[in-house]
């Protein structure tokens, strides 16, 4: 009997084999498999997020999928196979973790972390990339808070930041007067009401990290906590047999904040 991951090879082979195999999973490509990778992160997420452990199995499974789906198309290419795949990350864990899998000691994050720059470093340069900004392997498609956060620890690295926490909150209340600066304008322009947004949330993203917070992290749990407040004042108008938008809004603001109080988070 084959193991479970062979299986799930010879599954997806089956899926794209011009003769037997399934249409849809046939006309795909890198690029159109993309969006799918994503949102099968994003369920992940979700699922650890809520905790729900048989779900996150689930997608899990899901998620490997998208690298088994990868792989059968690099192999109809000539690229490279799902063991390739496999055998290039045991050797890079192994490599870069010479303090585990070797003799090399570290007394320190710091000179782990050195390690594994240095040790990154070293594959570029054996694949022939060479940075001309230290931004350059910062990719594009992350999302937006998630890559300004990389931005600035890169930018932390080699010293262009602020050493203490006062200049940062300085900042972030100087972007909020030009957001408003701009916004109160006779005749306010959109595009740069956008730029001085961007600015703001970037000195918010700045200053989360000088909190040790994880902006992506801190907004998600906003968000999820507004969703729930939310529902409770949905709850509560709905227990009066009225629709929300009969309601005023000092009304649902006596509705929010009984579901704030009841909640306590």
């Amino acid at each position: 009997m084959s193991h479970p991951i062979e299986q799930l090879q010879q599954i997806m082979a089956t899926l794209r084999d011009p003769e037997q195999g399934c249409p849809w999973d046939l006309k795909q490509t890198f690029d159109t498999i993309v969006p799918h990778t994503i949102e099968e992160t994003y369920e992940v997420v979700d699922a650890i997020h809520n905790q729900d452990w048989p779900n996150l199995k689930e997608e899990l499974g899901d998620l490997l999928f998208q690298v088994i789906f990868y792989s059968q198309m690099a192999k109809e290419q000539g690229l490279f196979d799902f063991s390739e795949v496999v055998e290039s990350v045991n050797e890079k864990l192994t490599r870069r973790h010479p303090h585990v899998f070797s003799d090399a000691k570290f007394v320190s994050d710091e000179e782990i972390n050195a390690n594994w720059e240095a040790e990154k470093a070293k594959e570029k340069a054996q694949v022939g990339k060479s940075e001309q900004s230290i931004l350059d392997s910062i990719p594009a498609s992350l999302p937006a808070l998630s890559r300004a956060t990389k931005i600035q620890k890169k930018c932390a690295k080699v010293g262009f930041d602020w050493d203490s926490i006062g200049p940062v909150v300085d900042k972030v209340q100087e972007e909020i007067h030009e957001v408003m600066e701009e916004a109160l304008q006779v005749t306010p322009e959109p595009d740069k009401i956008e730029l001085e947004l961007g600015d703001l949330l970037f000195a918010v993203v700045n200053l989360a990290r000088h909190l040790d917070t994880n902006p992506e992290v801190a907004l998600g749990k906003a968000n999820r906590k507004f969703i729930q407040r939310f529902q409770g004042v949905e709850q509560m108008a709905l227990k009066r047999g009225k629709a929300l938008n009969e309601y005023s809004l000092d009304e649902l603001e006596l509705f929010w904040v009984a579901v704030k109080n009841q909640r306590r988070d």
